[in-house]
């Protein structure tokens, strides 16, 4: 699927936040109009409660008295859509109902003082007031049904609810228009990449961008730096290649011709043996180049602990033979149970490389010897060494020393700092008075 993970949840960013956004200011206005209506009410209760009292307070100022054989006083209904919601009645010390309102019943309101209610969920809710009169003489009752106030408070949140269900779509489409202008750099830097072509590695510099993704800008930029870097890395491999590859084919086609020529038996067998030498220069180096290729896209090697002094057994054993075949003395010094961090075949490699240039540039009746400590490895020999202005260069890729007529592919020491490098230790060359000391010391932990 283009190179997309098939297990990736992909989102839509602009939508996300208008939810996010549009969900916020939603769930804060109701918020607010909880809080409102909440607030509205008790002040509405307030407002009622003093005019209940001011009623109540009002109809004792104004009761006149009443003789015994007086009739209960009935008002006259005003016809108010409210009349129905207040009613209120006025007693006298034995209990006799002197006045009511026309809705008002017969009996007493409420049998308590003060404020007090009746009903529940579901049910009529009343508002009573009663109070007596500074003698005890009369008494006031006062009921209001909860209905008025209700019905004020929900028509003060209507008022805050208006705003919102017109204000909020006005918002989410200028929320809309904001996001979809300020991620309009995001879509043009995704075209950017789109048309680039495989080779164009150069840092993405956008007219204008969002701090938000300067980092991400940052490791792109970054990435494309390693990419071409590694991309020069491998096209000055393969020229370098190409170019030491050139001289053994060339050889081995030079003296096939020789042979295909030759006049005598002699003549034939010295042109086969300068092929087979060129042939074995040919596979040196192209198992160098292998090495070398598995080495560089390696960030990092899987490390276990390794028995130094067995590996560097096992690597002098295997270069016996050849130590012989020069009259060359292979000698190990090693501490036992020497144990690093490490890959074990990367650095059998790496001392197989360090032996193999030991061996070469040993003359006959030299020595080389391979030391192990619990700091690292030292491999010296008593061949020619190398000059101090030189060492560095000698462990670069494809570099061989001017004048030497021993052959090489000048990868070996390359291979050796490659690996060093890997396993985060130091590789140094120094003089042996004569000969050349290779040490490689490893962190401590």
């Amino acid at each position: 699927m283009n190179g997309i993970a098939l297990d990736t949840r992909w989102f839509s960013l602009r939508r996300r936040l208008l939810l996010w956004i549009l969900g916020g200011l939603t769930s804060g206005w109701l918020v607010s109009l909880a809080f409102t209506y909440a607030d509205a009410h008790h002040e509405i209760d307030e407002l009622f409660d003093a005019q209940m009292v001011q009623v109540a307070q009002t109809m004792l100022g104004l009761a006149a008295e009443y003789d015994d054989d007086d009739d209960i006083a009935v008002l006259q209904e005003s016809g108010h859509p409210y009349r129905e919601k207040f009613v209120f009645q006025l007693w006298d010390a034995r209990g006799r109902l002197l006045l009511r309102s026309p809705q008002a019943p017969t009996q007493p309101l409420t049998g308590k003082d003060g404020f007090s209610e009746t009903g529940g969920l579901g049910k009529d809710r009343w508002r009573y007031y009663s109070q007596w009169d500074d003698s005890h003489h009369l008494r006031v009752q006062v009921a209001e049904h909860h209905h008025m106030r209700d019905e004020l408070s929900g028509h003060i949140a209507s008022r805050l609810l208006l705003p919102a269900l017109f204000g909020l779509p006005l918002i989410g489409a200028w929320i809309w228009l904001t996001t979809r202008r300020s991620l309009a750099p995001l879509d043009d830097l995704a075209a950017d990449l789109a048309g680039r072509a495989p080779d164009r590695l150069d840092p993405l510099a956008p007219v204008e961008a969002p701090l938000e993704i300067q980092p991400l800008l940052r490791a792109l930029n970054a990435l494309f730096g390693r990419v071409s870097g590694t991309l020069e890395q491998e096209r000055r491999f393969t020229a370098d290649a190409a170019h030491e590859l050139r001289t053994p084919l060339a050889a081995i086609v030079t003296q096939a011709q020789v042979a295909s020529r030759a006049r005598n038996e002699a003549e034939r067998n010295h042109a086969l043996t300068q092929i087979a030498a060129s042939g074995r220069r040919a596979g040196r180096l192209v198992e160098q180049l292998l090495t070398l290729a598995r080495l560089d896209p390696a960030a990092a090697l899987p490390t276990a602990q390794v028995r130094l002094d067995a590996l560097a057994a096992e690597e002098c054993a295997e270069q016996g033979a050849a130590a012989l075949n020069k009259q060359i003395t292979l000698a190990l010094e090693a501490e036992a149970e020497v144990i690093v961090p490490g890959h074990a075949d990367m650095l059998r490699v790496l001392l197989r490389n360090l032996l193999d240039n030991a061996l070469r540039y040993t003359p006959a009746g030299g020595k080389v010897t391979v030391q192990v400590t619990p700091a690292g490895l030292t491999v010296s020999d008593n061949g020619p060494g190398i000059p101090a202005p030189l060492r560095a260069d000698a462990m670069r890729r494809f570099h061989r020393l001017a004048g030497q007529e021993i052959e090489g592919s000048g990868l070996g020491l390359s291979i050796v700092a490659r690996i060093a490098d890997l396993h985060h230790a130091a590789l140094s060359l120094s003089d042996n008075q004569p000969g050349l000391r290779a040490s490689l010391t490893f962190p401590v932990a």
